[in-house]
């Protein structure tokens, strides 16, 4: 086989002005499907925008010449089948679920790169030799039900039926009956676990501002950030705001405030990218004259070290305990939720930037700290997240902007790293 770069050199790209219009108009399109009054979109898994777009992407999937499939919980497939029956599938795209009210790009551009750039491979090289399949996943984002990554954790086998058991979304309706209405769960398509996966390659808008103020043109990811969750509680003492002097109290806000400082404090300083965030914050008795007795906050601390997360939550727990015991007040962390980081296959990514540096095209190895599918996918088969700039790092809003010279570089390293692992 020939090397690489004079493999590159073959491959014909789509002319841009032809690259640009098909693009914008793939975008609105989508974005037509769940659109509201303020220019936002809002698609919950199961419910009738999520429906008419999935049924859009399927006969768009038909029109390019694939075959289209379900699985039973409704994500939806496009197959350009390989020359070699026994080759397993590369699979491309990302989640069709958007959050109330989100932007037009968020999941929606990762389907539209793909079903671009697989189109454009079949009309100018035909069959690949490995099978190439587009992925519209039913669902990412949790916006309808307490449930995030239906989608590729039932592909992966992560999410099983048994787990939707008794939710339901804010009307009351159940989750099983949302899907059963929705025409899934039925057993009228295959199951949705793959055992046929060489890898999964996900082109997503950054939802950041990192590579819009590095002035770089692609992301490539290695990491997806581990996340870890807590409910931090503090316990005083309830009393007279006005005749309690300062010295005598059990204050649960001034200790919780004193906290908060320390693990802002300590995030700051942190070298290593790092974050923490304090987003949310419940006060008992929570009345203006009468010193809190109890308050509740949350903690979300995230980073691609499970080792450094580990430490940063030890020294800031054991610098809580302390400042409670001068404040009187007791403290109490409950771990709700304790995610690994991810990594992205080595492989797939430099593959991705041997074709950006042959192209001259500038791009930045970053961690990704929000979750995708791929963070899913990235522990069953070789995985590769790829980032195009967000302007202003505006996401899940209808402000939610890309420009389409970046989404044109995003295809185009798309229609690349396809060539390269399918052809």
């Amino acid at each position: 086989m020939p090397e690489w770069g004079i493999l590159h050199l073959m491959i014909e790209q789509p002319k841009p002005s032809a690259l640009s219009k098909q693009i914008e108009e793939m975008v609105e399109w989508l974005a037509s499907y769940g659109k509201d009054n303020s220019g936002g979109v809002t698609r919950l898994l199961y419910d009738p925008a999520w429906s008419a777009a999935q049924k859009a992407i399927q006969a768009k999937i038909e029109q390019l010449g694939l075959s289209a499939r379900y699985d039973d919980v409704g994500n939806l497939f496009g197959r350009l089948s390989g020359r070699n029956p026994e080759a397993n599938v590369v699979l491309t795209g990302s989640h069709v679920d958007t959050v109330i009210g989100g932007g037009k790009y968020d999941g929606a551009y990762g389907i539209i790169a793909a079903l671009i750039a697989v189109e454009h491979l079949l009309t100018h090289y035909g069959q690949p030799l490995k099978p190439i399949e587009v992925v519209s996943l039913c669902e990412e984002e949790g916006s309808r039900f307490p449930m995030t990554y239906w989608g590729s954790g039932n592909i992966t086998g992560v999410k099983e039926r048994e787990a939707i058991h008794h939710i339901n979304d804010v009307n009351g309706i159940p989750f099983e009956q949302a899907m059963h209405e929705a025409g899934f769960g039925l057993g009228l398509h295959a199951q949705p676990t793959r055992k046929d996966l060489e890898c999964f390659i996900e082109l997503h808008i950054e939802q950041g501002q990192v590579l819009e103020r590095e002035e770089k043109s692609i992301g490539i990811v290695s990491h997806i950030v581990g996340q870890r969750r807590y409910n931090i509680t503090v316990y005083g003492e309830s009393n007279h705001a006005g005749t309690t002097p300062m010295q005598w109290r059990r204050d649960a806000m001034f200790t919780s405030a004193e906290l908060i400082r320390i693990l802002m404090h300590r995030a700051k300083a942190h070298e290593s990218g790092l974050v923490a965030t304090v987003g949310r914050m419940e006060v008992k008795p929570n009345v203006g004259n009468v010193i809190a007795r109890e308050v509740t906050f949350s903690l979300d601390v995230r980073h691609s070290d499970a080792k450094i997360i580990e430490q940063f939550c030890e020294a800031c727990f054991s610098d809580f305990e302390t400042v409670a015991s001068e404040h009187g007040t007791t403290v109490a962390c409950h771990k709700w939720m304790d995610e690994p980081p991810v990594a992205m296959d080595c492989t797939l990514n430099q593959t991705a930037e041997d074709i950006l540096k042959s192209e001259g095209i500038s791009y930045k190895r970053m961690t990704s700290g929000a979750g995708h599918d791929s963070q899913i996918f990235g522990t069953y088969c070789a995985t590769g997240l790829l980032f195009v700039p967000s302007q202003g790092g505006i996401s899940h809003s209808p402000a939610e902007f890309t420009h389409t010279e970046d989404l044109q570089r995003g295809v185009r390293l798309l229609i690349d790293l396809l060539y390269k692992l399918a052809y």
